[in-house]
């Protein structure tokens, strides 16, 4: 009797722990990688800074209505400094991002609306499917007019360059305090081979004003849920573990 019990008992452990096992999966092996980034480690001076550490550039230009997209250019990778998209401010010890419009383009004269976006992208795996990403940050007002816009962004791009799902939240005339935003997506089979962006844009004309200050950036996945094939095991595996407490009680 007490063999049988023992029989019993390590049973329903295995079953326990294969449960456990199955019932979750880490996104720890995905495709897709956190990133954090507080630019103290950057060097302000250095021109290369931002291409170092994976960001890349790209603008939008559109009428003076704002009702037509003219044209595009990008991807290139991020400068840091100059007339265009990004720099590190601060002092060491309390440095940012700064983003703002390309005042390179020289269409800003004629009332263009040029939209500057500084992002970080990496491609989706099929490992990645049912996991959801967060993209948090902190944000301040820099010099930007209320003429001009910003937004931070989450967003899956496919091979046609079309957007096919998108996270955005407006950082325009956010104040002079720092403050933190989060966005979020869920990545489906659908996004599987599609490029994942998270970054920021600013959109100007006539050469406003347009810089938005961006810290402390972290990209990471929520914690491991279930999966629909995980479910199904874990629901056979209690179906078992109730056969084997019956046994046990006969």
């Amino acid at each position: 009797m007490k063999k049988l019990q023992n029989h019993c008992r390590k049973t329903v452990l295995t079953v326990l722990a294969m449960m456990a096992t199955v019932a979750f999966v880490p996104f720890s092996n995905a495709a897709l990688v956190n990133y954090s980034q507080d630019f103290e480690a950057l060097h302000p001076a250095d021109p290369a800074a931002f291409s170092n550490d994976g960001w890349r550039i790209f603008a939008n230009v559109y009428d003076i209505d704002k009702t037509s997209h003219l044209y595009d250019y990008g991807v290139f990778v991020a400068p840091n400094g100059g007339a265009g998209f990004s720099s590190i401010t601060g002092v060491p010890g309390s440095q940012q991002m700064t983003v703002f419009s390309d005042y390179n383009n020289t269409d800003h004269g004629d009332g263009k609306w040029i939209e500057a976006l500084v992002f970080q992208q990496q491609t989706i795996s099929a490992s990645d499917a049912g996991s959801i990403w967060n993209f948090t940050f902190d944000v301040k007002q820099g010099n930007q007019r209320p003429e001009s816009s910003s937004n931070a962004f989450l967003k899956t791009i496919n091979n046609a360059l079309d957007v096919t799902s998108e996270s955005i939240l407006d950082t325009t005339a956010f104040g002079t305090d720092w403050g933190t935003l989060s966005l979020s997506l869920v990545i489906d089979n659908s996004k599987v081979g599609q490029v994942l962006q998270f970054g920021f844009s600013s959109t100007a004309s006539y050469y406003t004003p347009s810089g938005v200050l961006y810290d402390n950036i972290d990209f990471s996945s929520t914690p491991a849920v279930p999966v629909p094939g995980a479910i199904w095991l874990m629901m056979s595996g209690l179906i078992g573990l109730v056969g084997v407490a019956r046994r046990c009680k006969n």
